[in-house]
């Protein structure tokens, strides 16, 4: 379907259209998208970074434009999905872009599509390329989304490439292994560019492919690592070391390898980037992501977390564990059907009282009844508690490992929603103010509770 003579004239109605537009929602591949980006000739002379991997690429973009924000840089951040407003997915210089400009930029798209058909994702990252290109912009900052060497990012070359934590995810689209899975993340990769590589134990592939292109690979805990006591923490990279860094202000022990991570991007690319000390001081205190580990004002206490594969939900279990409570801890959870559900649920064995499961709706959203019956098979497995039973670096730092389980726990009550809103009402009635309430699983799990909780509904 080409351009039609009743574009849409708001940013919902362009939502509806682009949905609407490709008979599949993902639909892996560059040939399509690779025609449009090309028919748009989208120049720029901004530095760009690409940010791919498993877990912690939302977090570590947000620490990199914190940072060079601080410093006096122009940043455009690109990631998806989003929350509550589509508009997250496009931020210049801190804020989200406007209704006007998205769909400015979506229409720019549009104009020049003929009849080639593109998905929704696909749509929507050439309009963020746009969008970036006309903002006169110092630094793109791209999150890669489904694998990376086949995602609609990867038709720009990052001047700079990032791989976070690597694991196996998003199983109904990348089948196979965590090295099969680093060799499809590895391909955001450029020749003679530098990649940077937040797992210290990445699969075997991804070294092979920096190897062959020429690569110059940075690894976590081989040419740049981070310590930290109770006050403050250190970077260590191969140029560098900085010292009395404050701790980023996202939540969980799991973001200072993600800021470590920054640190890196920052050393790596320190020719054309120059940051003094105290504007990645400021950065680290300034930065603000929503839904990890993002904690509630008022009681009972309330948890938000999109993790939701089991190097996530270990991270997740553990940071539960340095929250105690005299109360009980209430699980709201929605996941979808493409993940390892029983392994990524595992890990909150022995952390859970009362589990809330809701339906997320949507072709890949995972009903009430089938996600209780994972978390039932979850708490059977208890005896061999597999922290990560796809690969070997999640229980490595012994930052996101949860506790041990001696035995296998009590297997406790678990009652079924027909969606999120529904069973974070329920948790909310169920709970004390002595208690936790843990929303996790998916971005389409706490987004609908963040945009409820902003609407004034939270007790």
């Amino acid at each position: 379907m080409g351009p039609t003579n009743k574009e849409p004239k708001n940013l919902q109605q362009w939502q509806e259209y682009l949905i609407a537009l490709h008979p599949t929602e993902i639909d892996l591949g560059l040939e399509r998208v690779r025609v449009v980006y090309e028919r748009l000739n989208i120049q720029s002379s901004a530095l760009k970074i690409v940010v791919g991997g498993t877990n912690g690429k939302g977090s570590t973009c947000a620490i990199l434009e914190s940072i060079l924000l601080a410093a006096g840089y122009k940043v455009g951040v690109y990631s998806s999905p989003h929350l509550v407003s589509f508009n997250e997915r496009f931020r210049i210089n801190g804020s989200l872009a406007s209704d006007d400009e998205v769909c400015a930029h979506l229409a720019a798209v549009e104009a020049l599509r003929g009849d080639t058909s593109l998905t929704f994702f696909e749509h929507t990252t050439l309009a963020a390329f746009h969008l970036f290109a006309e903002s006169d912009l110092d630094v793109w900052i791209l999150e890669i989304g489904l694998g990376g060497r086949l995602d609609a990012v990867n038709l720009i070359d990052g001047d700079c490439s990032v791989l976070t934590q690597i694991d196996v995810d998003h199983q109904e689209y990348l089948s196979g292994d965590r090295e099969q899975i680093g060799a499809e993340k590895a391909a955001i990769f450029r020749p003679g560019r530098p990649a940077i590589c937040a797992d210290s134990a990445p699969p075997q592939s991804v070294l092979e492919y920096a190897e062959q292109i020429s690569a110059p690979l940075w690894l976590m805990d081989r040419d740049f690592s981070y310590f930290a006591d109770m006050q403050q923490w250190q970077y260590r990279g191969p140029h560098r070391r900085r010292s009395a860094l404050p701790f980023p202000a996202l939540r969980g022990a799991n973001q200072l390898p993600n800021a470590a991570t920054a640190l890196a991007v920052l050393d790596a690319l320190s020719e054309r980037l120059v940051v003094p000390m105290q504007d990645i001081k400021q950065g680290l205190l300034n930065v603000h992501l929503e839904g990890r580990f993002q904690v509630l004002p008022g009681q009972p206490t309330v948890i938000l977390d999109v993790g939701h594969n089991p190097h996530a939900l270990s991270s997740f279990a553990y940071n539960l564990q340095q929250m105690p409570t005299t109360g009980r801890t209430i699980a709201v959870v929605g996941m979808l059907k493409d993940k390892e559900v029983v392994s990524a649920l595992r890990p909150l064995m022995g952390h859970i009282d009362l589990w809330l499961c809701a339906t997320i709706s949507g072709s890949r959203g995972l009903d009430a009844q089938a996600l209780s019956n994972y978390v039932k098979e979850a708490y059977a497995t208890a005896e061999n508690p597999a922290i990560n039973q796809s690969g070997k670096n999640a229980a490595q730092r012994p930052t996101v490992r949860p506790r041990a389980i001696a035995a296998k726990p009590k297997e406790p009550e678990i009652l079924c929603f027909d969606s999120v809103t529904e069973a974070f009402d329920a948790a909310q009635r169920f709970g004390t103010v002595n208690d936790k309430i843990a929303v996790f699983g998916s971005f389409m799990t706490v987004g609908p509770v963040l945009a409820h909780t902003k609407m004034g509904k939270v007790a």
